[in-house]
Order: structure tokens, then sequence, then C-alpha cells
């Protein structure tokens, strides 16, 4: 009996990356109502592309529910170098849902989690009977790679993707994808806005990785290191613990999806209506 091939959407990874795409050059494509649509356009095209290039038995979109989470309860600076998001680009939140909602795909979500930590619990509860592809522009998820868990990486443009295996990603890196987690909590993150350890590069985590196999190992084992390292690590002792939690995607989120509501079997008449609705165009040729 042929696998489910499970798609699991990193909703907001790929809206924002279709609004920026456009929105640079101020194309918002703005309908006759007045409603930008420009990012919910761009984010059926990846999908649509996606689905096309994977053929997935069942998909599932996952979401942010807001921008507090339990990582800003544990650091207050958490993601806090990010502003407001861009106007145009507001009422665009819940039109995706609906077009998602047309396209008979689930949304997922939790109040004080991210959709990482969503995509990581659907993806451990499916991936024992699954194939799971996490379809997102997010290397962050690459922590999640595991025996029937594969990772898609959008790429510039439509249709250009980087898709990654546990294999591949110790190949490459010398490390596990678990081990990732310790390597974020060394390194920071600017996007996230936590710092991990000051003066602590990839190079230098990776090297000290392989060498220790831990982070707690490494913390145990501060006199082996250099003096500017260990002077480095006894700096920042709290903050790369703490860095470590906000690195880890949380997968015991308190959200499920039954695989039945969620095979991926569009109404073609239906969806075209809602498209119809949005005035969207060039998009009928690839659902």
């Amino acid at each position: 009996m042929e696998k489910n091939k499970v798609l699991l959407v990193d909703g907001m990874a790929l809206l924002f990356r279709a609004f920026y795409s456009t929105a640079m050059s101020g194309y918002f494509m703005v309908n006759s109502k007045g409603i930008p649509t420009n990012a919910v356009h761009g984010f059926v095209r990846h999908l649509l592309t996606a689905t096309n290039t994977f053929n997935p038995s069942h998909v599932i979109a996952c979401w942010d529910m807001g921008s507090h989470t339990f990582r800003n309860d544990l650091y207050l600076e958490y993601k806090a170098n990010r502003g407001a998001p861009p106007e145009e680009l507001v009422p665009q939140f819940d039109l995706v849902k609906e077009v998602t909602e047309a396209m008979d795909i689930p949304n997922v979500g939790e109040v004080g989690y991210e959709a990482d930590d969503c995509i990581g619990t659907l993806a451990n509860l499916y991936k024992k009977d699954s194939e799971v592809y996490i379809l997102t522009g997010d290397q962050d998820i690459l922590q999640l790679l595991d025996h029937n868990v594969h990772v898609v990486l959008l790429k510039k443009g439509y249709g250009n993707y980087d898709v990654y295996h546990a294999e591949r990603f110790t190949e490459e890196k010398g490390i596990t994808p678990q081990q990732m987690i310790e390597l974020k909590a060394m390194m920071g993150d600017t996007s996230d806005n936590y710092p991990g350890v000051r003066g602590i590069g990839e190079k230098t985590a990776l090297k000290l990785l392989k060498q220790h196999g831990t982070l707690d190992n490494i913390l145990d084992n501060l006199d082996s290191l250099t003096k500017a390292q260990r002077t480095k690590f006894e700096n920042d002792l709290d903050m790369v613990r703490l860095s470590r939690q906000l690195a880890e995607i949380h997968c015991e989120a308190g959200v499920t999806c039954d695989l039945s509501k969620a095979q991926f079997n569009m109404n073609r008449d239906r969806v075209m209506e809602k498209f119809q609705e949005l005035e969207f165009k060039r998009l009928d040729q690839i659902i």
C-alpha cells in the first residue's frame, strides 16, 4: 500500500515571500473593491506550483496566530526588531485563509505558538505512517528533518526548490538536524533578535558541536576551550541556555488535524469561483 504524502505548508513564509516579491515595486494588485491581493495571489501560485510538482495526497496550511508567543514570555526582546506588517498586507491575512478553505485545505494554528511549532507537531504526528514534505522559505525548519520528513525550501521565482532530507543535511553540515538547535543557540539569530553567545559564529559553533556533540557537553568542558572562547561562553551562559529554548521548534503544540479532512481533492468550480471573486488572473492554467 502506497504511503500518504502529506504537504505541510508554512503559510506565513509563503504569504510574506509573495507579498515582498511584488511590493518592492509597489505592485499590490488592488481589486475593484480596493483590497490588495498581491500576497494571496502569489501564495496561491506558490502552493499550486508545489502541489503540481510533488503531488501530495494531503495538504495542510499552518499559520501564526498573532505576534505574541511563549517565546516572548521567555525573552521580551524576541522578534522585537520587527515592525508592524505593511498596511497593504494586513487585510490579506484573513483573505488567504478564505482561499485555502475554498481549496478544501485545512488551516491550522494555535494561539501562543508559531506556525513552525504547528508544523513540527503535525510532522511528528504523521511521520510514522506518511511521507511528510514541509514547504517553506525558512531554513530554521531544517531541524525537523527526520526519517520520512523532508523540507522543501523555496528559491527565487516559482517552481524552484531546494529539497532536503536528513542525510543531505548531515553530509553538508557534519551535524544532525537536531543539533541545528544548539548551533543556533550559540550563533544567535539576528532575524529573531536573540544574540546567542556574542562573538561565536557558525564556523566555531560547528567545530565545537562536532568535537563535543551537545551544548551541555561544551558547557561542561569549558576548560578545554581556548581562553577567548571560554570567556565568551562565560559571559553569556544564561543567554545561550535561553537561546536554545528560543531556537527549538516546539513539537507539542495543541494542534491536530485528521488526515481524512486534509485530502487534496479540490473542487475546481468552487476554487475558480473564489478566484473570480478576488479578480485573480492567470491561475486557471495551473489549477
